[in-house]
């Protein structure tokens, strides 16, 4: 197929470099610090010296770019070939400090390549069981998954929850900046361009963030020109109780990524996600997540943020996705370029992300619409939304149940929501209220 700049609109079909370039830069500026993010909070509450906590940071960049190779490219049934970006996983950070703390990194890493077998292996059996997932239940947790990104967005726009300047005039002028320069270009641009609007968005708010003295390069120059990664730098301990504990976690991120993969086929590709599709992006999830524990990481998954961003510009192009894939792989290689990308503030990626999940928002009310409004549909989504959102702001309820059940769904919204959704689908008669 001759190399075209029409093909960043299909799944298939090469690109010239020079253009693929920053639309696969696009997809790693926009998930690059929430890729991280986990790794550094970990570190910092286990206290990991500061060389193991910027190896394992290398690691992650590394083991990111991996997984979305093997997405776009499956090996055997292991990856979706669809134009998913993965990246470590929010979901398992609170489990992993506990097991961490109490145990030490080798008795998380054991349970992170165990726990990643068993989910690669329901995956590659999903055809078994994911019909209990049909299109409502599917369009309900997208859903939840838009209204639970919409605090981080809001956070990072305001700083980054926790950071000493949050919610600080110059947070606002940035992120204000940002996000209305990702709006205008996306409005007013033409062409590919408009494609690239939160590129755009990023570069104004970094330029703004640079002259407003809100960036700081000088960790620069003390990074090593190459440094190549460290396999194994824990030794792998075998616990039950934390292999239990983060494997029951595991189907909570099978669950969002099954909510994502429904959300990209939707919205980006125009259609509905095949099961098999379903299957092998869990497999990729679980099997590169034991790859991600002999990294020393925690768990990888599907990135919402970038699901947002394939259904703002329409770009899915697997080529071009690749490419920044291998910038990410790159910046693990060569910790200057890495370095460099952690300076982004996070008021700027605020500014970007508002948009993406609130597009997340939009695909999952049009799967919806897509489901019908039927009265039975309408209990199934009002129900388990309620709920899902509704108890897990109200964390203390869950204090009653043990500490499985509080780590999974107390701060987990998209699990609570997942469940009520499927037990819902199955007892609701479907006849009597259609």
């Amino acid at each position: 197929m001759k190399s075209s700049i029409e093909n960043l609109y299909s799944l298939d079909g090469r690109v010239p470099v020079g253009k693929a370039l920053p639309f696969g830069l696009q997809h790693i500026l926009a998930m690059f610090v929430s890729n991280i993010t986990p790794i550094m909070i970990l570190s910092s509450a286990i206290g990991l010296d500061s060389a193991v906590s910027a190896m394992l940071i290398q690691n992650c960049m590394i083991i990111a770019g991996i997984g979305t190779l093997v997405q776009l490219y499956p090996i055997w049934r292991i990856g979706s070939r669809l134009p998913i970006v993965m990246g470590i996983s929010f979901t398992f950070l609170s489990l992993s400090i506990s097991i961490a703390s109490a145990y030490g990194m080798g008795t998380l890493i054991g349970a992170v390549i165990i726990g990643g077998l068993i989910e690669g292996v329901l995956g590659l059996f999903a055809k078994y069981w994911v019909k209990l997932i049909p299109h409502v239940v599917a369009a309900t947790v997208v859903t939840a998954i838009g209204f639970s990104l919409l605090p981080i967005g809001a956070n990072s726009f305001a700083g980054g929850q926790g950071a000493p300047d949050f919610g600080s005039l110059n947070n606002w002028i940035v992120g204000t900046t940002t996000l209305l320069a990702c709006l205008l270009c996306q409005v007013f641009a033409k062409g590919f361009l408009r494609s690239l609007s939160v590129l755009v968005g990023l570069i104004v708010g970094y330029i703004l963030a640079c002259a407003m003295g809100m960036v700081n390069f000088s960790g620069i120059a003390e990074q090593p020109a190459i440094a190549l990664p460290t396999l194994l730098p824990f030794t792998p301990k075998f616990n039950i109780g934390a292999i239990l504990s983060v494997a029951a976690v595991y189907l909570v991120s099978a669950t969002e990524t099954i909510g994502d993969t429904s959300a990209l086929c939707n919205s980006a590709l125009g259609r509905n996600p095949h099961k098999v599709e379903m299957g092998k992006a869990i497999s990729c999830d679980g099997f590169v997540s034991s790859l991600s524990g002999i990294f020393g990481c925690t768990p990888i998954t599907s990135f919402s943020q970038n699901v947002g961003l394939a259904a703002m510009s329409k770009v899915v192009n697997r080529f071009t996705i690749a490419i920044g894939a291998i910038i990410m792989i790159i910046g693990g290689v060569f910790p200057v370029i890495g370095y460099a990308l952690t300076t982004i503030p996070q008021a700027v990626l605020g500014g970007c992300t508002i948009m993406m999940f609130g597009s997340i928002l939009y695909a999952g009310f049009g799967m919806m619409a897509r489901s019908g409004f039927s009265q039975r549909n309408m209990i199934i989504v009002s129900l388990s939304l309620s709920v899902g959102l509704g108890f897990t702001q109200a964390t203390g309820m869950f204090n009653i149940f043990p500490e499985i059940v509080r780590t999974v769904f107390a701060d987990n919204c998209v699990a609570v929501v997942f469940l009520l959704a499927v037990v819902l689908n199955l007892l609701l008669p479907k006849k009597d209220l259609e």
